[in-house]
């Protein structure tokens, strides 16, 4: 089944309607007004806004290049040459390089006339505003991604939590015959999940919405935490009193992965572990000061997770 997007869906009604405008005021090469609108629209309001402008500026310096050098040497191809290897430099300096491909349209227009008149400047004008503002006025609408970004939230912490769960499975028996596949997963949302949030920061202009995207960066954050704690885990094979502790610790942080505040409790709770280890007798063996001494790494590495999300919450 054809499927159409509403992006697709903007630019056949945005292209159509300024098409349209061109032709009912009566300007000459009214079809360019529907290619500017066609290039303007974009996937977010802040990237067409900027594309706007860059084609904007891009057309009046095309049209100066096109009166300095149709009217000061000749209207021939080779006149063109040297104009596009002078003008898209420029372009290029002022940062405006999007609207190459518009401004050359511009410069046919007044190369295919053989005259430079201001009744041809007025019209060039008007296609680029029409076209421009057609553009912006279509792709004021933007569907909300709300639910989605919700639904990327669930999902990952689902996966953390799962992740979280094998661990304590495999501290408390040493064994797991988990395949790891959650990882994967969860690093391929997490890239979908900023994606998303990025571009409902950039269709936002009034309000502050960058609190999804600073939340999966802090995910990301942890989960990388997480893929250095795994290798770690995975190396323990000598059972400790501590080794049991710990797990005991994951498994009630795994069941309290969500956007709420619960870093700062689980802080308090690992210092207090930590206090609880500094009282227990000391190793007797090499194997068990080995564990004891990955376990405290693996301790650390968990307050590292904590933090994070503390400062997550302290930034809002």
């Amino acid at each position: 089944m054809l499927k159409i997007g509403y992006r697709t869906a903007k630019t056949a009604i945005g292209t159509a309607l300024s098409i349209s405008i061109a032709q009912w005021i009566g300007l000459h090469n009214f079809a360019s007004a529907g290619i500017i609108t066609l290039l303007c629209i974009q996937v977010t309001k802040k990237k067409s806004l900027q594309t706007a402008w860059a084609r904007f500026v891009a057309c009046i310096v095309a049209i100066v290049f096109s009166f300095v050098f149709f009217k000061g040497i000749a209207y021939h191809p080779l006149t063109i040459g040297l104009l596009l290897l002078l003008f898209i430099p420029t372009t290029v300096r002022l940062k405006i390089t999007e609207g190459i491909a518009t401004s050359s349209v511009i410069i046919l227009h007044f190369y295919a006339a053989k005259q430079f008149t201001m009744q041809m400047v007025v019209n060039e004008l008007l296609l680029i505003i029409i076209g421009i503002g057609v553009a912006l006025m279509v792709n004021m609408y933007m569907p909300s991604v709300e639910n989605e970004l919700k639904e990327y939230q669930r999902i990952i912490e689902d996966l953390f939590r799962i992740i979280f769960k094998e661990i304590v499975k495999y501290l408390r028996t040493n064994e797991s015959d988990w395949d790891g596949k959650e990882l994967m997963v969860a690093a391929n949302i997490l890239q979908k999940a900023k994606l998303a949030a990025l571009r409902n920061v950039e269709n936002r202009f009034l309000r502050n919405e960058e609190g999804y995207y600073h939340y999966f960066r802090m995910r990301e954050k942890q989960f990388e935490i997480v893929e250095r704690v795994l290798p770690l885990v995975t190396s323990l094979t000598y059972t400790v009193e501590q080794r049991n502790v710990i797990a005991d610790f994951i498994d009630e942080l795994s069941d309290a992965i969500h956007p709420g505040n619960t870093a700062d409790r689980f802080l308090r709770q690992l210092n207090e572990m930590k206090k609880r280890f500094e009282t227990m007798p000391l190793p007797k063996t090499r194997e068990e000061f080995e564990e004891r001494a990955a376990l405290l790494h693996l301790v650390k590495e968990l307050e590292q997770y904590l933090l994070i999300k503390s400062q997550f919450r302290s930034a809002k």
